[in-house]
């Protein structure tokens, strides 16, 4: 793993940070606190790709993927494991070790690789760099969301994909994200989520637009308690959602 020393960004919350660190060596226990990612990360990454195929006319294998705000690396191992050349940043340096480590372990150290770096610095860097990125679960857990899609749009190449997601802010939100994931179906440890910080796909777009993006497709995410069934319609997007945008050429 890659690190490097910097200026603590102001666009951080080690609060939130810290929530996801004090579980890292939980990331890749599929029955442990992020069971729920992993179940819901096939469906993520068949949207992503499609995404991909409509936009570039190709799948994943041979793009150039970041990853932002990768966490233990769940969705980076799987686009890795299609065929992409995947980078996850993160500044929770306990998640990219553990993240690291499932890595090495699996053998794909060559194609997915991983820094402790903001976003807004690997885009001074790498401005243009990616054939996709994608920022999932993350936006919802920073002081300021715009720079972060500002800072994807800039590391996009012209004609790039990028995909991202978050919850939408609203009472059903509050109802199921909440007091239903957190507090009686425990999907999630109580606390992940403040409901304050929840985006609406009206505020994602307005961010995306003023980054240079244009929209592609935007998809609800639903889980259905009794039968703890995961899936994807573009007819709801009252909760949780993903939204693809293409950087013009």
């Amino acid at each position: 793993m890659q690190t490097q020393t910097y200026t603590p960004p102001t666009n951080a919350d080690y609060d939130e940070i810290g929530k996801f660190t004090r579980l890292a060596d939980e990331w890749w226990d599929k029955n442990g606190a992020f069971k729920s990612l992993h179940d819901i990360n096939p469906l993520r990454l068949n949207w992503i790709e499609d995404q991909v195929v409509a936009h570039l006319g190709t799948p994943l294998m041979g793009k150039r993927v970041l990853d932002v705000g990768c966490g233990g690396g769940i969705l980076a191992h799987s686009m890795a494991v299609r065929g992409a050349d995947v980078l996850g940043v993160d500044l929770g340096e306990e998640n990219l070790q553990a993240a690291s480590i499932h890595a090495a372990k699996t053998g794909m150290a060559d194609t997915l690789k991983f820094r402790c770096v903001p976003v807004e610095t690997l885009a001074a860097e790498q401005k243009g760099q990616y054939d996709v990125v994608t920022c999932m679960e993350m936006l919802e857990h920073v002081p300021d969301p715009a720079p972060i899609v500002q800072a994807c749009f800039d590391l996009l190449k012209p004609g790039g994909v990028c995909v991202l997601s978050t919850i939408n802010r609203n009472p059903k939100s509050y109802l199921f994200a909440i007091v239903g994931a957190e507090y009686v179906l425990r999907l999630v440890d109580k606390g992940t989520h403040d409901w304050h910080k929840f985006i609406t796909p009206a505020e994602l777009d307005s961010m995306a637009v003023g980054a240079g993006f244009s929209r592609f497709d935007m998809t609800g995410l639903h889980y259905q308690p009794i039968t703890k069934r995961f899936w994807l319609s573009n007819r709801n997007v009252d909760v949780n959602y993903m939204m693809a945008f293409v950087k013009p050429e």
